[in-house]
Order: C-alpha cells, then sequence, then structure tokens
C-alpha cells in the first residue's frame, strides 16, 4: 500500500524514465539582460564598488559624490559626474507585492508644479520618467530654469531611483554612458523588515554599514534637488 502521493513532476520523471526519455527539468528563474538588479540576481560583485545597499559600476572618468545629511551624518544618496552630466542615485523599501514609482511619480510632478516649475510625464528608454523644469537663481540673484530628468524602477520590495541633471536632462547622446551605469546597478535590500519608502543605507566607500533602526526610520524627501554635504571621489 502506498501511502504518499506521487506529485505531478514526480509522476513525469518516473514516465520519462521508464520510456529511456530525458528527465523533466524544473524551470530556472529567469535572471533579465539588464538591470537594475536585484542582489539575488548577480553571482558576485566584481568590479562593483560596494556603497552599502547599492553596488556601483565604474566608469572611466567619472567622479563619484555622497552625499550626506547635515544634522545626522547619514549617508543619504550617490552622485556620480560625467562629461557635464550628473546622476544621482537612492535606493528606498517598497511593497513586497505593488511597486511605489507610479505614485512617486506623480507626487514629484506634484511638488515641482507647486513651486512654479513644469513637469512632464512621459515614456522613456528605461519606462516612464519625469522631464521637469524648476525654477532656480544664480548665484548673482538671475533667475534662470533648471532642467532634471527622473527615472524610476521597481525591483523586488526596493525601488531605486535615478535623476538625471547636467546635458543628460535634454541630451539623449550626453545620456547613454549614465543610463548604461543606471541599469548595472545591483540593489543590496536585506532580509528585514522596513516601511515602504524607507531610504536602504548607503555607506561610504569601504565603510561597514550601521544597522537598520526599526523603531524610527528615516522618511527621505523626495526631492532630491537640495542636497547635504558632499564627499567627492574621483574613479
Amino acid at each position: 500500500m502506498a501511502f504518499f502521493r506521487r506529485g505531478r513532476n514526480q509522476e513525469a520523471a518516473v514516465a520519462a524514465d521508464e520510456l529511456g526519455a530525458p528527465e523533466v527539468q524544473e524551470e530556472q528563474p529567469v535572471i533579465p539582460e539588464v538591470g537594475p538588479f536585484d542582489s539575488t540576481q548577480v553571482s558576485e560583485r566584481g568590479d562593483r564598488l560596494d556603497l552599502g545597499a547599492i553596488w556601483l559600476p565604474g566608469k572611466q572618468g567619472a567622479e563619484l559624490r555622497m552625499e550626506v545629511d547635515n544634522n545626522t551624518q547619514r549617508v543619504t544618496g550617490v552622485a556620480i559626474a560625467l562629461n557635464g552630466s550628473i546622476l544621482q542615485l537612492q535606493a528606498f523599501a517598497a511593497p513586497k507585492t505593488t511597486g511605489i514609482w507610479d505614485e512617486i511619480r506623480a507626487e514629484i510632478a506634484e511638488s515641482i508644479k507647486s513651486q512654479g516649475g513644469a513637469a512632464d510625464d512621459v515614456p522613456g528608454t528605461m519606462g516612464r520618467e519625469l522631464l521637469v523644469k524648476l525654477p532656480v537663481k544664480l548665484k548673482d540673484g538671475t533667475p534662470a530654469v533648471q532642467p532634471a530628468r527622473f527615472v524610476g524602477f521597481d525591483g523586488p520590495r526596493w525601488f531605486l531611483r535615478g535623476v538625471f541633471s547636467g546635458r543628460a536632462a535634454f541630451d539623449k547622446e550626453a545620456a547613454k554612458d549614465l543610463e548604461d551605469l543606471y541599469r548595472n546597478v545591483v540593489v543590496i535590500r536585506g532580509t528585514e523588515a522596513r516601511p515602504p519608502r524607507d531610504l536602504l543605507a548607503l555607506t561610504l566607500p569601504g565603510q561597514v554599514p550601521s544597522l537598520p533602526n526599526p523603531v524610527a526610520p528615516t522618511q527621505p524627501d523626495l526631492n532630491p534637488l537640495q542636497r547635504g554635504p558632499e564627499i567627492t571621489q574621483i574613479g
């Protein structure tokens, strides 16, 4: 008498063996050709720079700037300057089942417009993105317009936001190298529970990441056009 029922995969394997046919193989997870990637989708860090929640690909001639909050001394973002353009990166926790880029995009657009700027939600090379123009004042007080381009990627329980400024905000050719860098970023989410939009901890190169604080998580400002002090490293 049989006490255990065979599952479908077991039955298929037995039948294949009896017929002399190859066994049925279980499906392997599909790893995308381009990212951003989750840490479970890559076998090793390679030549990427370890910045805590982000593994950043190297790029010849790029300048790395770590953005630090004045009050907490917490690293809040990383910016890469290359050939007159800048890409700013931040990684956030996200829900298990739904992405947050759609709602964040709408909130950023509303914030930009409330400041007297313009924001267009358009299809781009990496999905939906925002092209914005924000009124600013130059050092001499002259009014000007600052263009920027917001992109986002919903990963498994994380969200990666990128902001292009300088030439890459409006020049497709100028943006290609930084776009390639964005697509090759790896995000390390961790297994701890985090509320959606909690900023994933970044560290200076070579620094050991601190443990997260689940009691009082930081809810970062979604407008990256205001920066903290920067620590610059030449790559």
